[in-house]
């Protein structure tokens, strides 16, 4: 499994799990849009918010799964739904 001495830039130790489970409705939702390779413009649309809303949504997705960026958040939340907990470790 992916664990948090592979993500770059990582300040969770090995032992913490991150958990997709943390996130807020929304911002499951627009990770998932991510995950599937749609822009934030795209995103956006589909929400009916604005371009900076999904850039909000994204900056606070990645604060709470201790990543840097996009590509990263999408490889934890896709190895999470692959978890039958939504725990990576």
């Amino acid at each position: 499994m992916l664990d948090a001495e592979r993500v770059p830039g990582s300040k969770q130790s090995a032992d913490e799990p991150v958990s997709v489970n943390n996130l807020s409705a929304r911002e499951s939702e627009v990770l998932e849009m991510a995950s599937h390779g749609l822009t934030n413009l795209e995103i956006a649309s589909r929400l009916g918010v604005t371009v900076h809303a999904v850039k909000f949504h994204l900056a606070a997705v990645y604060r709470k799964l201790d990543v840097h960026n996009r590509t990263e958040a999408v490889v934890l939340y896709v190895t999470a739904q692959r978890a039958p907990t939504g725990e990576v470790s």
